[in-house]
């Protein structure tokens, strides 16, 4: 995922970076709309770390956010398979019942 996506998708993963960063504020990260070098200056200013130190904490939390999505994909996937077993199940139990009536 590069910086692009991200600014398009800024409003849902502007809650996880609320969390992740503290001490910048809802509105800031609003105002920053994901732009990579906004973020950046504001995690310095916010933390007081070097322009490097603040990079990196951006790729840290671009990481954690492709593992969530990542996580959550094979957790809908396991879910839908789940739901297709539970599916299967019932047309079976339904189709012995109809047998054991006959």
């Amino acid at each position: 995922m590069n910086w692009d996506r991200i600014e398009g998708q800024w409003k849902q993963r502007r809650g996880k970076a609320v969390h992740h960063w503290g001490r910048v504020m809802n509105d800031e990260l609003a105002a920053i709309s994901g732009k990579y070098e906004e973020l950046v200056g504001k995690l310095q200013e916010n933390y007081g770390i070097a322009k490097e130190d603040a990079k990196g904490k951006t790729a840290e939390f671009k990481k954690g956010i492709e593992k969530l999505k990542k996580s959550n994909a094979n957790l809908v996937r396991l879910q839908n398979s789940l739901n297709a077993t539970k599916k299967t199940s019932k047309k079976i139990l339904s189709k012995a019942k109809a047998k054991m009536k006959r």
